[in-house]
């Protein structure tokens, strides 16, 4: 290389390094005065549920330590994928936020997005894992994991598995099932978690797996038998119940859970201060109390690990859907 070649190779080398320089000390100190105006923090479901009551919570204790509203705007429809693209499109700041479940890992596998469910948003934490717990109908011959795998390898495609929907973590969590114990259960899709608990309570369908809040109240009224959580640990909320791995199908884990996310290209600086001052919150012994007793268990794992989690989920949920050969339409 000739010596003026080599001084405008240097030139240029030396204003990209400044340039890298100057946009960090940019980013950290927009990070400093961050949160400067209201945040919008988007669910993509209706008021009311688990991922609704979660975001109205982490918001109201954001707006407390920051002294910034954050806004909670609910954006149903789509299996969530609304409100998730709305997210993916927004200016990446940190002023727009998005709280999603464990349905962000199944849909890049079940619909056509017009977004990457991984590369167009940056994990801040997993907020909270809530379980789900196999139950069964009381007058199935059944008392745990194992007894019901012996009735359905005896009497297959005759025990009937409810669900909240088709491509729903229920659904997925029966095709795993079957995938590694080679059972020949029925699938009965409802339209939502209620329909499909008091069908099964009436006895019209034999087993279903849903949140603790929704099946351990009728365990303890004796409507409902509960056999062992889907979740890789036992749940804080049922510690008496066994995972299903323990019962005797070892590797089964299905943790159903819901984090917060940003677009991909907002600040690392700030996606760290959010981090950590959600994970603050889920650490306080009230927020913990509170969302126990609703059966949600606070995990606040940094972005870098929750982003391997995701791309896990993602992969997991992608070879039972291709593997069972689930369709939406």
């Amino acid at each position: 290389m000739k010596e003026g070649q080599t001084s405008i190779a240097l030139r240029r080398t030396c204003g990209l390094a400044l340039l890298s320089w100057l946009c960090a000390c940019a980013s950290a100190a927009i990070a400093q005065t961050y949160p400067a105006k209201p945040i919008r923090l988007i669910v993509p479901l209706a008021p009311g549920g688990g991922v609704d009551t979660t975001g109205r919570l982490i918001g109201q204790k954001l707006t407390d330590a920051w002294g910034q509203p954050v806004v909670i705007e609910n954006r149903p429809g789509g299996g969530g994928t609304i409100a998730t693209e709305m997210a993916a499109r927004a200016m990446p700041d940190g002023y727009t936020l998005v709280i999603v479940s464990s349905a962000h890992a199944i849909t890049p596998s079940l619909y056509k997005l017009s977004y990457d469910a991984v590369g167009d948003f940056k994990p801040i934490t997993l907020v909270v894992l809530a379980p789900f717990v196999l139950v069964a109908h009381p007058s199935l011959p059944v008392r745990s994991v194992k007894e019901l795998i012996a009735l359905a390898k005896a009497r297959p495609n005759q025990l009937l598995w409810a669900s909240s929907g088709n491509g729903s973590p229920g659904h997925l969590a029966m095709e795993l099932l079957k995938m590694m114990t080679g059972v020949q259960i029925v699938h009965v899709p409802y339209k939502g978690t209620a329909p499909g608990i008091t069908d099964l309570i009436g006895g019209r369908v034999s087993v279903n797996s849903a949140t603790v809040v929704s099946t351990m109240p009728h365990v303890s009224a004796g409507r409902l038998r509960a056999l062992a959580v889907l979740s890789g640990k036992r749940s804080q909320a049922a510690p008496q119940l066994p995972t299903v791995a323990e019962a005797g199908v070892p590797g089964y884990e299905i943790d159903v859970w819901y984090g917060i996310m940003a677009p991909a290209k907002t600040p690392k600086e700030i996606i760290a201060k959010l981090h950590d001052e959600t994970a603050r919150i889920l650490a306080q012994p009230e927020v913990k109390e509170r969302m126990l007793a609703i059966g949600l268990e606070p995990v606040g794992s940094p972005p870098g690990r929750f982003a391997e989690y995701l791309r896990a989920e993602v992969a997991k949920w992608a070879k039972v859907i291709r593997v069972a050969g689930i369709r939406i339409d």
